[in-house]
């Protein structure tokens, strides 16, 4: 193919796009502008809601409160404040008054004072969110209370306190403080895909679909350059735009992350971090230029292309909610499956672990493997003589 006919004709497709402003606007900007929105939004929301559910004080309403005078006081001592109960527990809590509701048993002093097991019980409906803090907050107020008399119990009779633990566990937990950071971003491998996948989609199906439909695209395709270098040169364009796109993303990316509230604000976004973002996004990049290309080229107008938007854009959204459904270890063939593989490569620079380079050729060479398989698919599309024909 000659290069000189690709350069010329990405060229002319990256003037004709930037000439219309709001569509270059639009292609470059919605990205950098709503991936950190959202992110810094969402993490102010979470530092916001563990701020006022974690420090701040927290109403009970506890039913029975009378029958343990001691354990009340426990609670209040542990920054939690005591409200008298609702007339129906369950409701309340059903209807959102409160989040939980805490059951004191009538027969509660008479078992504490025989120093058996006395009942309490937590009304609160495990399917709010909301309520999942307080819950854990009131739980392990109880549980210190319950394992506190119960050394106090053992002392009084002459038992040592270890009696009762026949096992003493500890925990070693070996997740890095970037590894526990990267699980904050649980939804940046889908979103950052997703713009790459589909982020020259407008491009790409204008300079095929759009131009059949404007007649546009015989007398291009009566040059004497080959269609294929005609082709790969849209191509070109598109994924030219696309890395744009995906830079100008990285690098807000990196100022949100430096303006977060909370651990976001450790996120590593250093160049060396943003340039191994970037090529493990190119594959994807041409994946998705490529691909956008072969379906304008087989539809006959541009409503149709853009019929096939709503299933791509589902497609990078498959391997996340795979992973959080049923996760799996990482294998070295998972690099090989588009899609998982940017997740997996992604989550990887997130959590600021080694990448190999075995899991970079495998990676690499799959990803530009389809890329190069989807080229094939269209240039022999682009082949036939009815393409210049407007439907």
């Amino acid at each position: 193919m000659n290069l000189a006919a690709i350069w010329t004709v990405a060229k002319k497709e990256l003037i004709d796009l930037f000439r219309d402003r709001k569509t270059m606007a639009l292609g470059l900007f919605m990205g950098p502008v709503l991936i950190p929105a959202m992110f810094l939004g969402v993490g102010a929301l979470a530092e916001k809601r563990v701020r006022t559910q974690l420090e701040s004080t927290l109403e009970l309403p506890v039913v029975g409160a009378e029958h343990a005078p001691n354990l009340v006081a426990f609670l209040e001592s542990r920054n939690i404040d005591i409200l008298p109960p609702p007339a129906d527990p369950d409701r309340a809590v059903r209807d959102q008054e409160h989040d939980l509701v805490l059951r004191i048993d009538p027969e509660f002093g008479e078992q504490w004072r025989g120093s058996r097991a006395a009942k309490v019980e937590l009304v609160y409906d495990s399917s709010r969110q909301d309520s999942q803090i307080p819950v854990s907050r009131v739980r392990g107020v109880l549980t210190e209370y319950s394992r506190t008399v119960g050394v106090l119990r053992g002392i009084h009779r002459g038992i040592s306190p270890e009696v009762a633990f026949a096992v003493q566990i500890g925990q070693r937990d070996v997740a890095t403080p970037e590894a526990r950071r990267g699980m904050l971003l649980a939804f940046l491998p889908y979103l950052l895909v997703l713009f790459s996948f589909l982020g020259g989609a407008a491009l790409v199906i204008d300079v095929t679909a759009g131009e059949r439909e404007r007649q546009s695209l015989e007398p291009l395709l009566a040059t004497p350059a080959p269609r294929a270098a005609i082709m790969s040169g849209k191509i070109l364009a598109a994924c030219l735009f696309g890395m744009l796109s995906l830079l100008l993303i990285v690098v807000s990316l990196k100022l949100s992350f430096q303006l977060a509230p909370g651990p976001m604000r450790m996120v590593d976004v250093s160049v060396p971090v943003m340039a191994q973002l970037l090529l493990v996004l190119l594959p994807m990049v041409l994946v998705g230029t490529t691909l956008l290309t072969l379906i304008a080229a087989s539809v006959k107008s541009v409503k149709e292309a853009q019929s096939y938007m709503s299933v791509l854009m589902f497609l990078p959204m498959v391997p996340t909610i795979v992973l959080m459904v049923n996760p799996v270890k990482t294998q070295l063939w998972q690099f090989a499956v588009p899609f998982l593989a940017q997740n997996q490569m992604i989550l990887k620079l997130v959590r600021s672990e080694a990448i190999t380079a075995q899991e970079w050729l495998v990676y690499l060479g799959a990803g530009f493997g389809a890329g190069l398989a989807l080229w094939l698919l269209a240039a022999r599309l682009y082949h036939r003589e009815k393409l210049a024909i407007s439907a």
